[in-house]
């Protein structure tokens, strides 16, 4: 079976944004789902983040559009609003080629008022989360009368997420007439009696992760009575020193009260978990990506659609509930032909969960020693980049380009002191290198961005 994207049946103008976005190859899980999805049959496909299936379903709905019917063709539920955006993101990349196309999100933590007024403007993909898709749905803001395409994205976590009923709702607005998609991590007996109550005769395709295991180097530590979870996690950090670190907790309480014990540390420890507001959900994502706090302490489910590059390390504070879960943890370090790294804690009375991972993984897991606790004396390191909000986002038509040329005009920092920028809104974030932070606080405070002062802060702690 040939694996170029130009061996599929593909208009010209998505094979030219294939090969102008780099893919040549098709990935295991396009190779399998595409011609399956182009001929308009449902699918079912287990993969993991990062295994390039947005692409594949990007394209397949993409592929069939009709963009001159300006009514909304495809709809894609997905989780998380990072995720939801990402999606979106990438479809808008694959669909560049197409003139006049849109592809409109709409995600709960967001005003409502703008979404009607897109709405209003039509749109030919819509991608969002269940809870705001059903209540557009309900007050009739939002019409699926000529869907043609239906998406689940990670279809497992919405349902741990407890959204079935919205998910019900929505099957109720959806034509029968459709192709239905539905893409999953793990594959519980949830999955499949959704699948069973709105899917005719699926392709099933399940694709190994991504990531082989020879690309993860995992320790497993055994705890005993005498040392503590929190204890054992500060001496394994200040002896491997990840740059960039996730530490998975079960529940959100336990998230928040390991990032605060870290950072009471000393470490630049953020917590990242469903009862947070948008706006800090939002700036934590930021930091942790722009390499301005190095440990992230996250639920499951919070962490999913995560799209943070160069992951140097995973932390299993408790072992997941789920084999599959665990599996989906540790895969997000050791991406891209890098090598990864993965530590699991564990008490003798979670013995149990680690022999039944050997058998599910087919090899051994031996306990590690831990590291001397004479490396608690030692002083926490500290991330490359400091954080600088700026009070001016999309509205005040602040980009990119302005931020960056402000902070490096006569007597600023060097470009290479820069790192990412980030915009929303009626804010942006950027980073800077820690030694700079002084020096770029003052050419914002005192300089102009779009010939105007805006506020400038550091964001700490």
């Amino acid at each position: 079976m040939s694996t170029a994207f130009r061996s599929l049946a593909l208009h010209t103008s998505l094979l030219e944004s294939v090969d102008s976005l780099g893919y040549t190859e098709m990935t295991e899980i396009q190779a399998q789902s595409l011609p399956a999805m182009m001929a308009g049959e449902d699918v079912i496909a287990q993969a993991k983040t990062g295994s390039g299936k947005t692409a594949a379903f990007g394209l397949a709905l993409l592929n069939k559009l009709k963009v001159k019917q300006f009514r909304v063709q495809s709809l894609v539920l997905c989780p998380t609003r990072e995720l939801a955006d990402q999606v979106a993101k990438e479809i808008r990349r694959l669909g560049r080629g197409i003139h006049n196309i849109k592809v409109l999100t709409l995600c709960g933590g967001m005003p409502f008022g703008p979404q009607l007024g897109s709405l209003e403007h039509g749109a030919h993909i819509v991608v969002g989360t269940p809870g705001r898709i059903e209540e557009h749905l309900r007050k009739q803001t939002l019409r699926l009368d000529d869907l043609t395409t239906f998406v689940l994205d990670e279809a497992d976590r919405m349902l741990d997420m407890g959204f079935q009923p919205s998910l019900d709702a929505i099957v109720e607005y959806v034509p029968t007439q459709r192709q239905t998609l539905l893409f999953s991590a793990t594959f519980p007996e949830q999955i499949q009696s959704i699948s069973q109550r709105i899917m005719r005769e699926p392709t099933i395709i399940k694709v190994a992760s991504t990531h082989d295991n020879d690309s993860i180097q995992q320790y497993f530590y055994l705890l005993d009575n005498d040392i503590s979870r929190t204890t054992a996690l500060q001496a394994l950090l200040l002896t491997y020193r990840p740059s960039s670190a996730v530490v998975f907790c079960n529940t959100r309480r336990e998230t928040q009260e390991v990032a605060d014990e870290l950072s009471g540390m000393g470490f630049f420890a953020l917590a990242l978990h469903g009862d947070m507001e948008q706006r800090t959900r939002d700036q934590t994502l930021v930091r942790f990506a722009n390499k301005s706090a190095s440990i992230l302490v996250a639920t499951d489910v919070a962490a999913r659609g995560l799209d943070i590059d160069e992951l140097d390390a995973v932390f299993n504070y408790q072992l997941s509930r789920e084999n599959d879960v665990h599996t989906h943890r540790i895969g997000r370090t050791g991406r891209a032909g890098s090598k990864g790294v993965a530590f699991t804690l564990y008490s003798q009375k979670e013995k149990y969960k680690i022999v039944a991972l050997e058998k599910q993984l087919s090899c051994k897991m031996d306990p590690s020693p831990l590291p001397s606790l004479a490396v608690l004396n030692d002083p926490i390191y500290k991330p490359p980049m400091a954080t600088l909000q700026i009070d001016g986002g999309k509205r005040q038509k602040v980009r990119p380009g302005d931020i960056l040329g402000a902070l490096t005009s006569d007597g600023g920092i060097a470009g290479t002191q820069v790192g990412k920028i980030h915009i929303f809104d009626n804010s942006a974030y950027v980073a800077v290198s820690r030694s700079e932070v002084k020096t770029a606080l003052q050419k914002i405070e005192q300089g102009k961005i779009k010939g105007r002062s805006f506020r400038v802060r550091h964001i700490r702690g």
